[in-house]
């Protein structure tokens, strides 16, 4: 079996430098289901030792009580989108630094510039005090890697800890005597992995019996993929008689996301009539998809077919149940090798998908953010884009800019400066509500903290032009 081609990677936003975070779990359900942990075993990801305080909160962490500010829906939130009531004045932008310009400032680190920096020491981040539009530049880059290091935060708690692969030192034991998930080829089982010094929980992932026998590239190709917050991570296989009263034969592939429904069961729930709030909810989901896919594109790989049966949600770590659902890319058995110089390989699917999910076509949009789902799938299977364009177009039904901005010739760089300082201000407003950010506030802080003015330009031409 030949493995797949692995060209060369760099780095990418998605893959954050920070330290393992622990994995939390429902203490009391664990007790039930396994032995009385030992005293002198240490609190490491996973652990499952009783403490009837719970785990302190990563420092610095934003916390708010509203969602983030939406463009084309209603919203209490100041820093909605909507026409700006006067221009957007200014003739540079922090995207043009980060395509090359390096007149935004000083060379010294900004994340050393803080609040508590003595204004003897200013100068070192502000080349010329008297200089307002220099000062204003140097703040809108301070705002940027802000805005990256707050998304580099959120990442680490929201997808947890990364529990590894297997050992031989490790032991399994059932926490679930039935399935946790039926998916379109596959059962998942939820698995406790444990050691000397740490307990997981994991899902072990069961092929259903006559379902279609994978392809081996794409299997390969998924156990070779640096992690990724919305591709299924692999951790090993569950060794035959480890578990006796599996009711499986023969081994199972161990995942360390635990599923909790399907996409296709996400549909059934809500129904033949689409609430107004769905097209929101769908175009975050289709918005981590394409943030999937465009992993897969990077790695030359494309996925022969997406099917909500076989795409996954979960609650992401630290957030409530009925917030947006974290997906997962679990379907590798259909995934081959992309032919050289082809264009859009997920364009059509996507689109097919994004049909299914919006309902009969023939029912009219009741917002204009499902307005702009209906004019994208239209647009995909006509023009083809790549999955990264795909998602940038996404971004800016959620977020902006509309449609009436671009009509009235705004520049996009300004819009940029001034959304991200809106959008630091709201994060700040709430930092004292006792509720700490969500996924969608993720979302949007990864969408501003890499959005050029480059980038904003050809989303905003997919959906549009």
């Amino acid at each position: 079996m030949n493995s797949p081609e692995r060209p060369a990677e760099t780095p990418a936003p998605d893959v954050p430098t920070w330290s393992t975070q622990p994995t939390y779990s429902n203490l009391g359900e664990i007790r039930a289901n396994l032995l009385p942990s030992k005293a002198h075993r240490l609190r490491t990801a996973g652990s499952l030792l009783a403490d009837p305080k719970p785990p302190p909160l990563p420092k610095k962490t934003l916390i708010r009580t509203q969602s983030l500010p939406t463009y084309g829906a209603s919203s209490p939130s100041p820093t909605h989108t909507g026409k700006p009531q006067g221009p957007l004045l200014g003739p540079h932008s922090v995207d043009e630094s980060q395509e090359g310009d390096s007149q935004v400032g000083p060379a010294s680190p900004l994340a050393e510039l803080t609040f508590s920096t003595p204004d003897a020491e200013l100068g070192r981040f502000f080349q010329d005090l008297h200089n307002l539009e220099a000062v204003h530049a140097t703040l809108a880059a301070w705002q940027l890697a802000s805005l990256g290091a707050i998304h580099a935060r959120l990442h680490a708690r929201l997808a947890g800890g990364c529990p590894g692969p297997c050992h031989p030192s490790h032991s399994f034991r059932f926490l679930d005597n039935s399935h946790c998930v039926d998916s379109g080829d596959a059962l998942y089982y939820r698995v406790v992995r444990m050691d000397e010094d740490a307990w997981h929980i994991l899902a072990a992932k069961v092929s259903k019996p006559g379902a279609e026998a994978p392809d081996p590239w794409g299997l390969e190709l998924q156990a070779s993929l640096r992690p990724h917050f919305n591709i299924q991570s692999l951790c090993g296989l569950v060794p035959e008689r480890v578990l006796p009263a599996a009711p499986w034969r023969g081994p199972a592939t161990l995942v360390a996301e635990v599923p909790e429904r399907t996409v296709a069961q996400w549909l059934a729930e809500v129904g033949v009539r689409r609430p107004p709030e769905f097209a929101r909810a769908a175009a975050l989901l289709l918005l981590q998809l394409s943030a999937a896919l465009e992993r897969l594109e990077e790695r030359g790989a494309a996925s022969a077919e997406l099917r909500p049966e076989n795409l996954l949600l979960m609650t992401p770590r630290g957030c409530a149940t009925t917030g947006v659902p974290r997906l997962l890319l679990a379907d590798f058995g259909r995934v081959r090798p992309m032919p050289i110089g082809a264009l859009g390989a997920h364009a059509r699917p996507l689109g097919c998908l994004l049909r299914a999910m919006l309902g009969p076509a023939a029912t009219p949009p009741d917002t204009s953010l499902a307005a702009g789902l209906e004019h994208l799938a239209a647009q995909l299977p006509r023009l083809l884009p790549s999955a990264a364009r795909i998602r940038g177009a996404l971004q800016a039904l959620l977020w902006g800019p509309g449609p009436a901005l671009r009509g009235d010739g705004a520049p996009l760089g300004p819009w940029l400066r001034v959304r991200r300082a809106l959008l630091a201000l709201h994060l700040a407003e709430y930092a004292v509500g006792g509720e700490a950010p969500g996924l969608e506030d993720w979302l949007c802080c990864e969408y501003l903290a890499e959005a050029t003015e480059g980038s904003v330009t050809r989303a905003l031409a997919l959906l549009w032009d």
